[in-house]
């Protein structure tokens, strides 16, 4: 496992305690059907190749990162109504905190 993905999935796993927080179950039932399905194919062989220049690696960064904000915005608008706000900022927080930091983060991880 790259250092890039440990972050990824260290990044992931900070927004899934957050949309645990809001919510236990946030996959629609529309997308587990096609998540099974994908899963019954195995893993893309994509995912076994490393991002050969640091543009890559940024760029995986950053699609990773986007993909927990969307992951957290769909649990807290799952959420209690009341809370909704509040857990709306704090994820568009930890996005802007985590892709000001980005650069750091890659930087690193190449270490």
């Amino acid at each position: 496992m790259t250092a890039l993905t440990r972050i990824g999935c260290g990044v992931l796993l900070a927004c899934a305690a957050l949309v645990a927080q809001a919510q236990s179950k946030t996959t629609p039932p529309e997308n587990i059907q096609l998540q099974r399905q994908e899963i019954a194919k195995g893993d893309p062989s994509r995912w076994y190749q490393e991002d050969a220049t640091s543009t890559a690696q940024m760029r995986t960064l950053r699609k990773e990162i986007g993909a927990a904000l969307a992951e957290a915005n769909i649990a807290c608008k799952k959420g209690p109504a009341s809370e909704r706000d509040a857990c709306l900022k704090e994820a568009r927080a930890t996005y802007q905190q985590d892709m000001a930091n980005a650069p750091q983060i890659l930087a690193q991880n190449q270490k």
